[in-house]
């Protein structure tokens, strides 16, 4: 009763910041817009990576018109890779400027073509609006955008599900047995610690290769140290008291002690840096991709996509890198503003 208390008593409190609060709320509709990219992204293939180089770097809100002529023989994906992955065009798209509908077809000028070509056979003409214009390569930026927050997701989740994973071991154990113990793992964590995060990253992408999962990987292992020392610090403030010296004289096994009743009170600082750890996990991974050792192309990541366009903010189209970076910017902001009011929800001395 009293953990739940102590709960609800959090909950409440996080609920009374409205930053945090809100943040929270930016964090959810991320979520939900990262799983649900397909469906609203108006460029539906994998990877949002239908290219038009004719169509590149248009500005925002600019509008086209494409002729589409149905395809044969495109292998259909199922209806869960098309929700979740998207789905291969079953028509060809031309963009074209102005057209002229005849009895049997339609004739046609391409995109910036003087030109004219006709067709003949079924069609259809559909007209698209790029709200946050084209890549280099011609690519809807907003699909891309949204496909992005994927990644960053992504790279966040695991990254930081690793490094609880072996920075709770290590730091419960490092904390409860003490000792010789102690010292072998608290010096790892400082060899660990006084090696450049990004630097070590690097090596443990160019060892394991690069690739989207092993991004994942290497930004975890490199994390695991502060939630190491954050868990020791926790358990060798508890360790001492009654209900542990208690469990100790009625013969219960160390790892019982550990997991039912040091690891269930080390809960709040342990989400606290997670929070932090996220918004840490999404900076390195823009940074691995904005280097090119990240997620690789055609993946859409907005690292890659500062590294693609970073050269546009001389130029008239400085949005083609703001815009990623804007994003970024508010995600982590969003990340850290939780993580303070968690810190601050999980306080008992308010």
């Amino acid at each position: 009763m009293k953990k739940a208390s102590l709960n609800s008593l959090a909950w409440k409190k996080l609920k009374s910041n409205k930053m945090s609060f809100s943040a929270l709320l930016f964090v959810v509709v991320c979520l939900f817009v990262g799983i649900l990219a397909v469906p609203i992204s108006p460029d539906k293939t994998p990877m949002a990576n239908q290219m038009h180089i004719e169509l590149a770097t248009l500005k925002p809100f600019t509008k086209v018109v494409f002729l589409e002529i149905t395809k044969e023989d495109v292998n259909q994906a199922s209806l869960f890779e098309g929700i979740f992955f998207g789905k291969p065009l079953i028509v060809k798209r031309i963009p074209i400027s102005t057209f002229t509908k005849t009895n049997d077809g339609l004739n046609y000028f391409a995109y910036q073509s003087e030109m004219e070509e006709n067709f003949i056979g079924e069609y259809n003409i559909r007209e698209q609006t790029f709200f946050f214009g084209t890549d280099k390569y011609g690519r809807d930026l907003l699909s891309r955008m949204l496909f992005g927050i994927r990644i960053s997701l992504s790279v966040g989740f695991i990254a930081v599900f690793i490094s609880l994973i072996i920075g709770i071991s290590l730091g419960l154990i490092a904390g409860y047995f003490r000792g010789k113990t102690d010292d072998i793992i608290m010096w790892l964590v400082n060899v660990i610690w006084s090696i450049p995060t990004l630097l070590m990253v690097i090596a443990i992408t160019l060892a394991l290769g690069k690739g989207f999962w092993q991004v994942f990987v290497a930004v975890g292992l490199t994390m695991w140290v502060e939630v190491a020392r954050i868990v020791r610090g926790q358990v060798l403030s508890i360790r001492e008291l009654e209900y542990i010296e208690a469990g100790k004289a009625l013969a219960y096994k160390p790892f019982r002690i550990i997991f039912k009743h040091i690891l269930p009170n080390i809960i709040g600082p342990v989400i606290v840096i997670s929070a932090a750890n996220f918004a840490a996990a999404i900076l390195i991974e823009a940074g691995l991709s904005f280097l090119g050792i990240g997620a690789q192309p055609p993946m859409p990541s907005w690292g890659g996509m500062i590294k693609d366009h970073y050269t546009y903010i001389i130029m008239d189209k400085a949005y083609l890198a703001i815009i990623p970076g804007v994003a970024i910017m508010f995600l982590v902001l969003a990340f850290m503003l939780l993580g303070n009011g968690l810190r601050d929800a999980f306080d008992v001395k308010d």
